[in-house]
């Protein structure tokens, strides 16, 4: 198992980003986090195996369809804790 932090920048807020990410991560069964930052892009913390990870990420290039992703930022991060569910942070 893996986790990534990934960020995402572009028009990423206030098109539905943060909850089709949660999507992709269900269907995925996928586990961590999604969040706005204050600079107006996306960071996800997610845990899972490679290949899903990876195919995770390039549905997170595409987006929702009134989005429009500009970067997209993945580092391999060390396991510190085990999420449980895969959940929006406000």
């Amino acid at each position: 198992m893996l986790q990534y932090e990934i960020k995402i920048s572009g028009r990423v807020q206030g098109v539905g980003f943060r909850y089709f990410t949660q999507k992709q991560a269900t269907i995925f069964d996928l586990t961590g986090w999604v969040r706005n930052t204050p600079s107006g892009g996306v960071v996800v913390m997610v845990q899972g195996e490679k290949a899903v990870l990876d195919t995770f990420v390039d549905y997170l290039r595409i987006g929702p369809p009134l989005s429009r992703v500009t970067t997209v930022s993945v580092v391999e991060m060390k396991i510190t804790e085990n999420f449980s569910d895969f959940h929006v942070k406000y």
